[in-house]
Parts: C-alpha cells; sequence; structure tokens
C-alpha cells in the first residue's frame, strides 16, 4: 500500500510541476496576496475529483478493452515526451514569470478564472484523468495511488500558492527557470520511458 501512494504521489507531482497556465495562475495569485486559498483549494479539488474520475472509469475499460489503456500508455508517452521537449527549449531560452500588472479581482472573478483554466484546458484530462488513471491501474491499490496523486497535488498548490511571494527574487532570474525547465525535461522523458516500457 505504501508503495502505491509513494508512487501516486511522485506520478502525480511529476505531471503538476510543469508550469503551465494554471500554475502561472496560482503562482501570480500568491505574488500578489489575493484570494489565495480559494484558489488553492479549487485546484486542489478539481484534481481529486478528476484523479477520482480517471481512476475510477479506466478500470471499466480496462476489464472490457486492454488494448484502449495500451493507447492511452502511448498517448501519454508521446505528450509527455512533447512537454518535455518543450521544456528542454524553455530551459534553451529561459525567461522569467511577471505576474500581470492590474486592479485586484473579486474573489468570484478569481475563482471562475480558476476553474477555466482548470476545465477549459485540455491537458488537464490527459494528464489527471487518462495518465494517471491508467498508471494506477498498474498497481495493486489503485485509490491508495489516487489518494498519493491528490496529497501530491494539495501540496503542490498549498506551497505554490502560500510560497509564492517568497520566491518572488528567484523568479525574476532567468537561471531559475532554466534550471527548472531542465528537471522537468529529465523527469518527464524519465516517465514516458516507464510508460513505454509498460
Amino acid at each position: 500500500m505504501l508503495t502505491s501512494l509513494i508512487a501516486g504521489f511522485l506520478a502525480s507531482a511529476v505531471l503538476i510541476v510543469a508550469i503551465g497556465a494554471q500554475n502561472a495562475f496560482v503562482l501570480r495569485q500568491g505574488l500578489r496576496r489575493e484570494h489565495v486559498l480559494a484558489v488553492v483549494a479549487v485546484c486542489a479539488l478539481s484534481d481529486l475529483l478528476l484523479i477520482l474520475a480517471g481512476i475510477g472509469g479506466l478500470g471499466a475499460v480496462v476489464t472490457a478493452r486492454p488494448s484502449a489503456v495500451t493507447v492511452i500508455r502511448w498517448v501519454g508517452a508521446a505528450f509527455l515526451t512533447a512537454y518535455a521537449i518543450m521544456a528542454a527549449r524553455r530551459a534553451m531560452r529561459p525567461t522569467r514569470l511577471t505576474p500581470a500588472e492590474r486592479a485586484p479581482a473579486t474573489l468570484g472573478a478569481t475563482v471562475l478564472t480558476c476553474l477555466a483554466l482548470t476545465y477549459l484546458n485540455p491537458h488537464v484530462y490527459l494528464d489527471t484523468v487518462l495518465l494517471l488513471g491508467s498508471v494506477a491501474q498498474r498497481h495493486p491499490h489503485r485509490w491508495i495511488f489516487g489518494l498519493g496523486a491528490a496529497a501530491a497535488s494539495l501540496a503542490w498548490f498549498t506551497a505554490l500558492g502560500a510560497g509564492a511571494h517568497r520566491l518572488a527574487p528567484l523568479l525574476a532570474r532567468p537561471a531559475a527557470w532554466r534550471v527548472l525547465d531542465g528537471l522537468i525535461a529529465v523527469v518527464m522523458l524519465g516517465v514516458a520511458a516507464s510508460l513505454i516500457a509498460g
């Protein structure tokens, strides 16, 4: 059980750490110290729901059509490889993340923006529902794997939102993004290789 919990935590952490629109939004809200708790809650609860949907829904697919999981595994490996290539390119040409300057938003507008960045992003379905769901099927305790994945999501978004203001000086330097993107590229290639090895 502990192995599945740790595997779920690590698999989710690798996917979540990649800087995308949702993470950039959480970082920006953290840097501005604006509705951080609400944003973290929306992100973590959304991931929990999507992880549970992936694990629960793919169980039936595995039983009925094991070939579907093979396709999902290959698509996931291709997606992660593409992500790794993009991260490697960013590492070659590092930039910095600067929060947009604008007037403070209302809580409602902030939550709606966070929901849109979460549910209108096609990558969230591939990552959280299909990829994590298919990886969970390979563990004897798939729901414990899901618990580990959800814990990683909660830990990441909490750390990102609460600690963003402390990262401001670091994130102002392109070299920091070079290191982060380089690590993301290596880890994602490793996960893609493990999926292909199946």
